[in-house]
């Protein structure tokens, strides 16, 4: 199998955190205003094409048997890899042994230039050997991979018919069943929020309701991230195990996301009550008890995240201002992924002020 020598690019990986939520956002609502029936859609075939096609992903998603003919062909793959990473140590011994006979036959007095010559003679045939098995399982790891390539290839033009057809016959069938008690069933709404505790989930004003809503954009948005880790690893492993071609960024890249995430996501889930919480005795406060037990603790908030935004933004200033590099081979821009500890502290600090904001109008109310 060929290596592969791909090196995410800088731009690419600053560009991809920006665009790819945007347009992952764009495809989730758009699939979400056509109201799918659950046959098959030609844009998902032809992502189990592209990620998962070496084992007929893409067929079992069209309910085809075919998909079983390209799993022994991926498994003849991962062998003949196997077996190549095995001839390779070989391969490297017999040549380390050459060159030790090379030099010993040079430096050999005349009465052992005889022998000398002999020993280097075998070990030449044994590299020589050697080298040959390597050769052999290079060449039958190319072939099997370029006819797997060729079956990916057929299947990429075969895809819309096979598409059609699919949904064709599920639709046929559908005709000709009664409906199902559970498809005439309405679905449940599944509300989705937090922890259940704060009082000020049912509170709104216009104020609050505009950082509420800043802060869940940007969690929505930052949520999309995870899916690139998925992409990632998936070629990482990818490029490990099939092209022997182990990567020395997809970590780095993806550590360093996760730590962007976890800064610009704290907002949203402090909006959402989502935060760990002491409440033992909490829990049983009444709405205005929890109320201002939470303006009593908000100054211990405040004073936290104050601490961490002044403290961030010198840490990331520094950074800026030397624009700081990893010190791994990538060398990616540090000073980008500092920078969003000072703007999630803000981002932390303005739902706290909501919040703080809620909680009062809870003790007004209450007490009026």
């Amino acid at each position: 199998m060929p290596s592969l020598g791909f090196i995410l690019p800088h731009w690419l990986y600053w560009s991809g955190l920006l665009l790819f939520p945007l347009i992952a956002g764009w495809l989730a609502a758009r699939q979400l205003k056509r109201r799918p029936d659950g046959r098959p859609v030609l844009g998902i075939a032809y992502l189990f094409w592209l990620l998962a096609g070496y084992l007929g992903i893409h067929r079992f998603y069209l309910r085809s048997a075919w998909g079983f003919v390209f799993i022994p062909v991926f498994l003849a793959i991962i062998y003949c890899n196997a077996q190549v990473r095995d001839v390779r140590e070989d391969t490297s011994r017999t040549f380390a042994a050459f060159q030790a006979a090379q030099v010993a036959a040079s430096q050999a007095d005349p009465a052992d230039a005889a022998k000398a010559q002999a020993e280097l003679a075998a070990r030449q045939l044994e590299f020589e050997q050697a080298r040959g098995v390597t050769e052999l399982w290079h060449s039958r790891t190319r072939d099997v991979a370029l006819a797997l390539a060729l079956m990916l290839l057929v299947d990429a033009a075969l895809l819309p018919g096979l598409v059609r057809r699919r949904r064709a016959l599920e639709a046929g069938q559908r005709a000709g069943q009664r409906p199902s008690p559970l498809e005439a069933t309405p679905a449940v709404d599944v509300q989705e929020g937090g922890i259940g505790q704060d009082p000020t989930l049912e509170v709104r004003t216009r104020f609050t309701d505009w950082i509420d809503g800043l802060n869940t954009r940007i969690g929505a948005f930052v949520a999309w991230w995870a899916v690139i880790a998925v992409f990632a690893y998936y070629y990482e492993v990818m490029a490990r195990y099939i092209f022997n071609s182990p990567t020395n960024w997809v970590h780095e890249s993806m550590f360093l996301m996760f730590g962007m995430q976890y800064m610009l996501s704290g907002a949203f889930a402090y909006r959402e009550d989502q935060h760990v919480r002491v409440d033992v005795v909490y829990t049983h406060f009444s709405r205005r008890g929890k109320a201002i037990a939470d303006i009593v603790t908000s100054v211990f908030f405040f004073i936290f995240v104050l601490t961490m935004l002044w403290t961030g933004a010198r840490f990331a200033m520094d950074a800026v201002r030397v624009e700081e590099h990893s010190f791994t081979e990538w060398g990616v821009q540090y000073w980008p992924v500092k920078l969003m500890i000072p703007i999630g502290a803000f981002l932390l600090a303005l739902q706290g002020v909501s919040k703080l904001i809620k909680d009062i109008l809870i003790v007004r109310e209450a007490g009026s």
